[in-house]
């Protein structure tokens, strides 16, 4: 369910993407302001492109999103300390989920909106050190830092 939430979130962000260009591209003149004289195929280029976006917003979640180990030796105090540290470093703050699971997000405003609120990284303590998963692009910059911090 929650791939689907994340691919209607972001068919809806380039939609609007792809408004504001046209919308900023018809303002400034370099376009006319007719759709029949935007696009080769006219009108019928908008069900086109909405298709197309469509796919992207469906493939997206899957490399988007990721789930990693990161191997943090020592006791449970000592590993979460340094996840701890590195996770205020990449700018996120500690919060609860659903069911009581460590959860930890952006404490600024526009990467949560830039991301559409889908910038949670869950946080789970197995055998070698923690299982991340989030977004791919923090994931694995935060398992490099955990690597190096420990």
């Amino acid at each position: 369910m929650r791939y689907l939430i994340r691919a209607l979130k972001y068919y809806v962000q380039l939609m609007v993407i792809l408004v504001l260009i046209i919308s900023v591209l018809v303002l400034a003149g370099f376009v006319e302001s007719d759709i029949s004289q935007i696009f080769v195929n006219g009108y019928d280029s908008l069900w086109q492109i909405a298709l197309m976006m469509a796919v992207f917003a469906a493939i997206y979640p899957r490399f988007g999103y990721s789930r990693r180990t990161a191997i943090v030796p020592g006791d449970d105090d000592e590993a979460s300390a340094v996840l701890g540290r590195v996770m205020t470093a990449f700018g996120y703050e500690p919060v609860t989920g659903k069911g009581g699971e460590p959860v930890w997000r952006k404490r600024a405003f526009a990467p949560r909106l830039f991301r559409l609120w889908e910038d949670g990284v869950r946080v789970s303590r197995c055998i070698s050190g923690f299982e991340l998963e989030g977004p791919s692009k923090d994931i694995t910059r935060i398992c490099s830092a955990l690597r190096d911090s420990a």
